[in-house]
């Protein structure tokens, strides 16, 4: 595959100028240049478990690289995708599936705000339905930590960065976006351009 994008990579060579952060699972169904119809060179990928960004303070790679991607790289979007049938997101909301992994229970604490949206507002929700929701919720969580970091606060307090709420379905490929407007994941055509709002304004509809 080298040989025909020769000159692709002598460019690449040179330095990179992506387009977008994307912050995705690590699951080995998720090919975030597949689903965004990308190249080599266009797209600055962090990915991890569940797809999670700690809060500022946790000084872990992922604070590292969002503060790179947007201090060095110049990006003016980032985009946190969760997908459906995730391992991770299913852990949060279940626990008691990862007592046996001690590095991956610690991780998934980075998730406790998911944990107890979906514990306090969706407790009439199980099985599959359960998780699907979670997947959504953690998404939200996660661009919620990213506006503690002081390089994406302060480039969302001067309009210079976007932050994209996005879900991919693996079973159809399809991918959804947060609509601010109507307050749900809506296909991503339809999404508009508009970032999520902080949490407080934007809780979407409860299942008590």
């Amino acid at each position: 595959m080298f040989g025909p994008q020769r000159e692709l990579f002598a460019r690449l060579a040179e330095g990179q100028s992506p387009d977008a952060l994307m912050i995705t699972c690590s699951d080995s169904r998720i090919d975030a240049n597949l689903i965004t119809q990308t190249k080599p060179g266009e797209l600055f990928i962090l990915r991890n478990a569940g797809n999670i960004v700690p809060a500022w303070g946790s000084n872990g790679g992922e604070a590292a690289t969002v503060e790179y991607a947007l201090e060095v790289l110049g990006i003016k979007d980032i985009i946190v995708c969760g997908h459906t049938h995730c391992g991770a997101v299913g852990a949060m909301v279940a626990p008691e599936s990862v007592t046996a992994l001690p590095a991956v229970r610690a991780w998934l604490d980075h998730a406790e705000a998911t944990r107890r949206i979906m514990r306090d507002s969706y407790g009439a929700l199980e099985g599959q339905a359960l998780v699907d929701t979670a997947v959504e919720e953690n998404v939200l969580a996660q661009i919620e930590n990213l506006r503690t970091h002081p390089a994406v606060m302060s480039r969302l307090m001067r309009g210079q960065l976007t932050l994209h709420a996005w879900v991919y379905d693996i079973e159809d490929g399809s991918v959804h976006a947060f609509s601010p407007d109507v307050g749900q994941f809506v296909p991503v055509a339809e999404a508009g351009h508009g970032e999520p709002e902080p949490a407080e304004r934007l809780r979407r509809h409860k299942v008590c």
